[in-house]
């Protein structure tokens, strides 16, 4: 998509960001869930909701498939689409941090310019890329849409990791081995950085 809106003033409102995450008790942030298909983003991203959850922690996920069911669901799976999808979710999220609200998304996301674009979009230390690494063979395994079968016979077109490209984080905030550890430890890596950087009140004990 191209083009800005004309004729529109950014309104200041008396409530604003620091208020709202005083009154929550929290800071908000952005944990941006990336990685194949099949390779946990959703299942990560929901088990640390609800963790945050339990702790009180005022929350909302971004899950690929519920947001193409409605914001998202004029677009196709083209590069371009993909594209405009991420740059959607980027803007969407960010308004969820001025809320006060700890953001979380899982998205393939597969190319590393489109993800710098949604971190160049919140204040620098905001955007906390969670890359979920799993072996292609372990996510084809728990593949059970049967996407990954259908895209090696060439029944799906631009198929993330086996005919479109997938670009690997090079500095994610947080590297989880999905395919090794278990959702408690994994679960355990992304609150032990929210603790660290003073995101969540309390103790970093999961």
């Amino acid at each position: 998509m191209t083009g800005n809106s004309s004729n529109v003033v950014w309104h200041h409102a008396t409530v604003n960001r620091q208020r709202r995450e005083a009154l929550n008790g929290h800071k908000s942030v952005l944990l941006w869930f990336t990685g194949l298909s099949g390779a946990g983003k959703s299942t990560l991203a929901h088990a640390v909701e609800e963790e945050l959850h339990q702790r009180g922690c005022r929350t909302f996920v971004f899950d690929g498939d519920n947001v193409r069911h409605g914001l998202c669901g004029d677009l196709s799976f083209s590069i371009e689409d993909r594209r405009e999808n991420i740059r959607r979710i980027g803007e969407m999220s960010k308004l969820f941090l001025e809320a006060g609200v700890i953001a979380l998304t899982a998205f393939i996301s597969p190319l590393r310019e489109d993800r710098q674009r949604v971190r160049s979009l919140v204040p620098h230390g905001d955007f906390i890329e969670i890359y979920c690494r799993c072996a292609i063979g372990t996510c084809e395994s728990r593949d059970v849409k049967g996407l990954y079968k259908k895209a090696r016979a060439g029944e799906i077109k631009e198929f993330t990791g086996i005919s479109s490209p997938y670009e690997e984080p090079r500095n994610a905030e947080v590297v989880v081995e999905t395919d090794t550890l278990s959702l408690e430890q994994s679960v355990a890596l992304v609150i032990g950085q929210l603790c660290e950087r003073g995101v969540i009140p309390g103790g970093c004990d999961v």
